[in-house]
């Protein structure tokens, strides 16, 4: 069954690719949730449901990103009767064209579902001075009608380094080697990424300041083949652990791990049961509650335009998953003690004692 995963999901790509081709106002991939109920407040106003678009730069069924950013929606679907409406594309060319046509539309609320849209909303946002807008991952200064939501994906991955460091010492376990390497595969070449590998390089270097990270990077999210071939790469050049950073494209780099004996670790959202046994902890990003809550804001009338929301550990709008489902794989073989330097490492964090480093291109965070 994992073995067929990857074909499952290219299979999955080929078919909402297709879909995409087809007519109509936006080139990407069209899918609409009507609302059956309404909120008690829409009721005294207008009587219509609030109208949302999810604009992405990808598709849904990556077991990450995307998917988190649409369960929240429809988590917001279910609780307040409001109306969606996704649109998705694996290309380029694609993602402002389906921005612009949601703001045509006029949806009350379009949420460019990436850092990908920044640019897209800054040229397009102040044309649409009646419409709210939220960027998801990143900041943008397109007017006071949008706001923006950026993760401490630094603080979260340098624990998945240092999980990753500490790991790969265990030659006890099966299909750990004697030597200190790591991977990491990304898929875009894009700042927020190089912010991810900044947080994991740290993590793994608390650790071991002598150990070895192999780095590739796919050029897009789209394509688990390229993210298998990265890195089976890596894992012949003898890296142990593979962390990805790549949505669809990941879930190549997972299974190659999985296929080739060894580990990997996810990301975004909990992969820790995609290939049981060979995950040893997600980075997780908590873009649902993220989506929910830029949507809430709009139902209850709170939404504040030109601000941006930091997610961190603090406020636990990153953290890693609990290795409990490599825990039940590994029996009494696993070491517990990473488990507990994590937890410590997490607090250390928190409380300021240990400062992650950020990308520099990617700017602070904190003081977006």
């Amino acid at each position: 069954m994992k073995k067929r995963l990857l074909a499952v999901l290219m299979g999955c790509v080929m078919v909402i690719g297709l879909a995409g081709c087809g007519g109509g106002t936006s080139t990407g991939t069209e899918t609409e949730t009507s609302a059956d109920t309404e909120t008690a407040a829409d009721a005294e106003t207008s009587g219509d449901p609030i109208k949302v678009a999810l604009v992405y730069s990808g598709f849904l069924g990556d077991k990450s990103f995307n998917d988190l950013a649409h369960d929240g929606a429809m988590r917001a679907k279910e609780d307040f009767g409001i109306e969606v409406q996704e649109l998705e594309s694996g290309e380029a060319a694609d993602w402002e064209a389906n921005f612009v046509a949601m703001a045509d539309a006029g949806y009350d609320l379009v949420i460019g579902v990436s850092t990908q849209f920044q640019d897209i909303m800054e040229k397009h946002c102040p044309n649409y001075p009646d419409t709210k807008f939220a960027l998801i991952d990143g900041v943008s200064d397109a007017g006071d009608n949008v706001v923006s939501t950026l993760f401490a994906q630094n603080e979260g991955s340098f624990l998945t380094g240092a999980a990753a460091a500490m790991f790969t010492t265990h030659t006890e376990i099966e299909g750990v080697n004697e030597e200190k390497i790591i991977g990491w595969v990304g898929g875009m070449d894009i700042p927020v990424l190089h912010d991810y590998f900044v947080g994991f390089e740290q993590g793994a270097k608390y650790i071991d300041p002598d150990i070895q990270i192999l780095q590739s990077f796919a050029g897009n999210f789209t394509d688990a083949l390229k993210g298998k071939e990265l890195a089976t790469a890596q894992i012949n050049q003898g890296a142990d652990v593979i962390a990805n950073v790549a949505n669809i494209t990941g879930i190549g780099a997972m299974e190659a791990a999985s296929e080739l004996g060894v580990y990997a670790i996810g990301v975004d959202t909990n992969q820790d049961s995609l290939y049981p046994g060979h995950i040893i902890t997600s980075m997780q990003k908590k873009v649902d509650n993220c989506t929910y809550q830029i949507i809430e804001s709009v139902v209850n009338g709170t939404f504040e335009g030109g601000t941006s929301t930091y997610f961190n550990l603090a406020n636990e709008g990153v953290d890693v998953t609990d290795f409990s489902v490599i825990k039940e794989a590994l029996g009494d073989q696993f070491p517990q003690e990473i488990v507990d330097k994590v937890a410590e490492l997490r607090e250390q964090i928190i409380n300021g004692e240990i400062v992650v480093d950020y990308y520099e291109g990617y700017g602070d965070p904190a003081n977006q």
